[in-house]
Parts: structure tokens; sequence; C-alpha cells
């Protein structure tokens, strides 16, 4: 094949890489938990447990993945991340007690913590520099397909091969799929586009905002994911009526991504973001002012918010830096979103328990201090 044919392969092999990599941990355990519960004897609430640790092992894990890409490029992390994911399948298909169980979901967080977006967007950012902005847009895109195919398929799999064999699947898919297709398709790292890193990333107040911004809206994200359908219940809907206008969520977020890829591509990152953090609250407010009938504004809001931020979080540090330093920089500026993301589900179903609107207030103003965040950020021009 020729380096043209392959060169046009790159976003589509990272792009289904996210799905695979996304389907199969960060989206896995919303159908896997009960069956993998009772399977080796023990609660649900254990498995989130388990989560929530996992998502802790991968903010820890992220910093050194952000240095590793800068030495070694995205495709050498990628690979890794491919067997770490399939090895953490692995043994939780084998777990037989809890303790197995625990240490698959917590190996499936070191996956996480190096083989989610950062390495494809710092492939994307070596091979295009500041002209990536679409092609993280397109990575970013077909990655938001992990929860929307990745919980029907592996509903499908329990279904028909158990719960052990949907484990196993997804490790094979990882090892068999995944991994040649990096080796054969990405770039090396030592090669083509890459720049070593040329030393520290120091934190400094563009820094410390951008941190922020993405806790906060890490925070709310993952808080939605976790209570969307109960808290829209909370607001009046019906059980069936919830579920249905939860997915609007997940539409937003696509037809936004699309919207970017479609777009001339001149507009400034920054005020995109910005944009971005007022569209859960713009939601709350509609709810509350529509009553029952507009509840599902709070989905559409922050569909559409996710899905600007998740191409944000990879375009923000390079138009702010440049492309020096870029896996570490990015990995280094989600670290605190990475944390706070642990406790989100656990915090906000405390406040919902009170009342649906105090959690949209509450989520709300995390997103107005979210706003507050994007202003005096260094501008530079559009992407």
């Amino acid at each position: 094949m020729s380096h043209a044919a392959i060169s046009r392969l790159i976003i589509p092999v990272l792009g289904l890489g996210m799905i695979v990599s996304f389907a199969s941990s960060y989206y896995l355990m919303g159908v896997l938990a009960e069956p993998l519960a009772a399977g080796v004897g023990t609660s649900p609430g254990v498995v989130f447990t388990a989560l929530s640790g996992a998502f802790l092992v991968s903010a820890a894990l992220s910093p050194f993945g952000g240095r590793w890409i800068d030495r070694r490029g995205g495709r050498e992390v990628l690979s890794a991340a491919a067997v770490i994911f399939a090895l953490a399948l692995t043994l939780l298909g084998l777990a037989s007690e809890p303790a197995l169980m625990v240490a698959g979901v917590l190996m499936l967080g070191a996956g996480m913590g190096v083989g989610l977006y950062g390495p494809a967007y710092a492939v994307l950012v070596a091979l295009h520099g500041e002209a990536a902005k679409k092609p993280i847009a397109a990575v970013s895109l077909l990655g938001a397909f992990g929860g929307a195919l990745g919980w029907p398929l592996t509903l499908a799999m329990i279904e028909t091969l158990g719960w052990r064999g949907a484990c196993f699947v997804w490790a094979g898919v990882h090892l068999l799929l995944c991994l040649p297709l990096y080796a054969a398709v990405l770039p090396d790292g030592r090669a083509g586009g890459h720049r070593p890193a040329s030393g520290p990333v120091r934190w400094d107040g563009t820094m410390i905002r951008l941190a922020i911004l993405f806790a906060g809206a890490w925070w709310v994200a993952t808080a939605m994911s976790a209570h969307l359908p109960r808290l829209l219940t909370r607001l009046g809907l019906t059980p069936a009526e919830a579920a249905l206008a939860a997915g609007l969520m997940a539409g937003a977020a696509i037809i936004v991504r699309l919207i970017i890829l479609a777009a001339p591509g001149k507009g400034s990152p920054v005020a995109a973001a910005r944009a971005a953090t007022l569209l859960h609250p713009l939601g709350a407010l509609i709810a509350f002012v529509g009553g029952k009938g507009a509840a599902g504004a709070v989905a559409l809001g922050q569909g559409a918010g996710n899905g600007l931020l998740a191409v944000a979080s990879g375009v923000l540090p390079l138009h702010l830096f440049g492309r020096e330093n870029y896996g570490a920089r990015q990995a280094l500026m989600l670290t605190p979103a990475r944390f706070v993301q642990a406790a989100a589900p656990a915090l906000y179903g405390v406040v919902l328990d009170r009342s649906a609107g105090l959690a949209l207030l509450v989520s709300s103003g995390v997103c107005l201090v979210t706003f507050a965040m994007t202003f005096g950020l260094r501008q530079g021009p559009g992407l």
C-alpha cells in the first residue's frame, strides 16, 4: 500500500481505536456491572466503586502518558494501551472473586490513562501542526460512537456469549484488530512530524484556567452520564420518556461535531469553548421555565456542550501554546479533570436526592465557573 493510501487511513484507524477503547472501558460498566457483580459474588456498588478507583488510576497515569507521547509518539503509546486493555478485559473475563474483578477494573483505568483521546490527538498534531482542528474533530466524532455503539454491542454479546464472553471478545478486538492497525498505519513517532519534548511543561495562568475549565466540564459531564435519566424523571418525565430524552445527549454531541467538520474552520477555539460552557445552563433554564415538556432541553444542552468541549480539549492547548510539548501539556491540563471525575457520580447523586432543581442549579453553577475561566486566555488566530 502506498504512503498516500496509508495516510488516508490514519483518521479512520484512530477513530476505530477510540470507538473500541471507549466502548470497552469508559462505557463498559453501564451494561456489564450487574452481571459481572453477580458472577463474582458481589454487588454492583462494589463494581462502581472499583470504577471510581479506575478513574483515579487514569488520572495518576495521565501525565506520564503525556510525556511518553512527546518522547515516543502516539503509535507506541496506543499500541501499549491496546495490550493493557486486552489484559484488563481478559482478567475481568477470568475473575471468579471480587478481588480479581477489582484488579481488572483498575487495570482498565491504566488503559484509559494512556489510551483514549490524548495519544490520538498527539498523532494528528504531529502530522498536521496547527491545521489539526478538523482531524481532531473527525476523530472526536468517531469516538463519540463508543457509547452509542458500545452499549448495544456489549449487551448483545452478554445475551449471546455471557458477560465473560463479552470481556474476551473486546480483549480480542484490541489484540487482533486495533493493535495490528496501529502498527501498520500510524507513523513512527521517531520520524515524520513528531517533535520530541523540549523540556517540562510548567503551570502558568493560562494552564490553571484551562485545568479548572475542563475539571468543571468533566465533572458535570460525568455527573450527567450517571444521573441524567433519573434527573429527568425527577423533572416529571416517565422512565421511558426520560430514557428517550437522555438519548438526545449523544445525538446532540454528534451533530455538533459534524457541524465543526462542515464549518470553514476560521472561528476562535476560545470563543467556541466559551459558548459550550453556557449550553448546559441554557438547557436548565429552558427546563425550569418550560416545565415537564421542556425537560429534554437539559439533555440537548449538555450533549451539545460535550461535543464542543471534546474537540476543545484537543484544540485549545494547540491553539494557545503550539505543538511543542503538546502531549504532556494536554495530559497535564486534563489531570485535575480526571481526579474530580471520580467523585462526580456520588456527589451529584447526593444533591439529586434532595431536589432536581437544586441539582440543576449546582451543575449550572459549575458551568458558569468554567465560563469565567475562558476569559484571560491568550487568544491567537482561529485555527
